[in-house]
């Protein structure tokens, strides 16, 4: 029997069109013919089966942030429909392009109390940057046509399409499927600032003394590493970034003064920031970590502000000079215009490599006494620190929110700039890191991918290990295992008078679970094995997980500045 082309023919070949290779999901009742299309057609397409919705989520994430593309995740209705939400949520709020499909009821059954009903429309309206529900079949192309073009232009972002279960059986004219060129990657279009702004910023930069460029994520986003670098290189800058903004210049560049705020800042980054005549913030949001609650820079600073999105500007400090604009354009019509004046500073201007090589040294000057601890439990520094001398080149390392998310911050180093270091800050999500290093590691095949975990996520998210071991993805996982909630706990301390409640739990050997599901572990309580440990790890040609018996959060040295003082 012949089948016609119908609804979910249609939805896989308008992905097939855009570009995708690899498709995260769970299955369920109203996916069946989503799925029988992947099943019956020559796409080239690879569907990953997952083992939670929410991992599919963060996979697609993941995925998205290493290659640039857009990152496709679905699942059923229902429970599935509620599950993959915390995926897109994380990937809107951080620019990420992730288009989340989830089927649904049939259109014919809506109101009727149908099994898995609920308004996803409604669900997903305030969450993602695009979102429809489809009511006909002929909408189908259309609507991914809409979903791709609001992914990757202007900031990039999340995008949700309900795909009914009914429609996806209905027949289709095909000469409806088609997809528009260039809208499978980020940035797919570039905008240019105005070029009179450019000249006030030029002249504002030119005549500071002491100007200091603070990157979000928008410069990786945008490609823009290099012309960071010459920018910086040119006004003799130092650069700090935000967490999401790590890579903007590789970690060992000389203006490269580190992570700044209160979730991986310290005490020497900071002072960099705080002298500062004149901040240029470029791709980023200017929001309450990055500045120390908008202490950081001062209000007197004069402020010039280069965004892609126009609303991020003005809207927690007072801003001289603004620029809307892609952040690669942006940067190179500044270059441009600086170097029209000859790049001449002010005589008392203040020279960013000396700044900034202060800062490192005081910064590292901390972090080596605290790497070389021989005490238990082991100290988490210690880790980073094998990190950083064992991990080669182009290696990704993804960070949960917790335990690991500060220590990777501060104190991770990537030899070269780009997206090399990825943790979820936007929403902070626990049981993120080994999904989404999963997802970068389908990207970035060629890569090294680490994922760092507190135990607390691995309790999250454990059951991906067999999805890890299905399809002998090489990843490799340090969890550091303290048997508590050690963010909340350690909030507790400062807080409340260390009044801790609710916040511990009992210790599991997580080595042991995931030599149950097939990846090679070791657990190291001793300080001294951890280097032979992660080099095994390394070595390893399958999966591989270390679990390291680490300090409590409370207990640890931290760069955290609300515990810190």
């Amino acid at each position: 029997m012949t089948i016609p082309f119908n609804g979910a023919d249609a939805m896989v070949r308008m992905l097939q069109l855009n570009g995708v290779k690899h498709i995260f999901g769970l299955c369920g009742d109203t996916s069946l013919p989503f799925y029988d299309a992947l099943a019956r057609l020559d796409h080239g397409m690879e569907h990953i089966l997952t083992r939670d919705e929410r991992s599919a989520g963060y996979m697609a994430d993941g995925y998205a942030r290493v290659t640039g593309k857009v990152g496709v995740c679905e699942g059923p209705s229902g429970g599935g429909a509620t599950y993959l939400l915390p995926g897109l949520v994380e990937a809107n709020e951080s620019s990420n392009p992730v288009l989340g499909i989830t089927s649904d009821v049939s259109v014919g059954a809506r109101g009727k109390f149908p099994l898995t009903e609920l308004d996803q429309q409604a669900l997903y309206k305030p969450l993602t940057k695009w979102n429809t529900t489809v009511d006909r079949v002929d909408q189908i192309p259309g609507a991914v046509r809409g979903a791709f073009r609001a992914m990757t232009t202007g900031r990039p972002g999340a995008a949700h399409i309900c795909l009914p279960y009914d429609l996806q059986k209905q027949a289709i004219n095909p000469a409806e499927v088609w997809a528009q060129p260039g809208h499978d990657k980020v940035p797919a279009y570039r905008s240019a600032p105005d070029p009179s702004e450019v000249d006030r910023a030029a002249d504002k930069l030119m005549a500071a003394r002491s100007p200091v460029i603070i990157c979000g994520g928008g410069v990786v986003i945008a490609g823009a590493c290099d012309a960071l670098d010459a920018l910086a290189t040119l006004l003799k800058a130092p650069v700090c970034t935000t967490v999401s903004g790590q890579g903007s210049l590789a970690d060992t560049h000389p203006l490269n003064a580190g992570v700044v705020g209160t979730n991986g800042g310290v005490a020497s980054t900071r002072a960099v920031v705080a002298q500062a005549d004149l901040v240029l913030f470029v791709g980023c949001r200017a929001g309450s970590t990055t500045t120390e609650h908008w202490q950081m820079p001062a209000r007197s600073v004069t402020i010039v502000h280069l965004d892609v999105d126009a609303m991020t500007i003005g809207t927690n400090y007072r801003t001289d000079i603004s620029l809307v604009a892609d952040a690669l354009l942006g940067l190179r019509a500044l270059i441009q215009a600086i170097e029209e004046r000859g790049g001449k500073r002010p005589w008392d201007a203040v020279d960013g490599y000396v700044l900034t090589a202060k800062a490192r040294a005081e910064k590292w000057a901390f972090f080596a006494p605290l790497a070389a601890s021989t005490d238990r439990p082991i100290k988490p520094e210690r880790v980073v620190d094998a990190l950083n001398r064992l991990l080669p080149a182009r290696s990704v390392v993804v960070a949960d929110p917790g335990t690991p998310c500060p220590y990777l911050s501060a104190y991770f180093n990537a030899p070269q700039a780009g997206r090399y270091f990825i943790t979820n800050r936007a929403h902070g999500a626990l049981g993120y890191s080994m999904a989404a290093a999963f997802g970068a590691a389908i990207g970035r095949p060629d890569s090294v991918v680490v994922s760092v975990m507190g135990d607390g996520s691995f309790g999250f998210t454990c059951g991906e290990l067999e999805t890890i071991v299905r399809r002998n993805v090489p990843l490799k996982m340090i969890v550091f295992s303290n048997s508590v909630f050690g963010w909340i706990k350690a909030s507790q301390k400062t807080g409340y008078d260390q009044r801790y409640f609710s916040v511990d739990f009992n210790r599991t050997h997580h080595a042991r679970v995931a030599e149950a599901f097939g990846v090679k572990a070791w657990q190291v309580e001793d300080p001294s094995e951890i280097e032979n440990a992660l080099k095994a790890a390394l070595m390893h040609d399958g999966p591989a997980l270390v679990d390291v018996i680490s300090q409590e959060l409370q207990d640890t040295a931290v760069p955290v500045s609300q515990w810190m003082g």
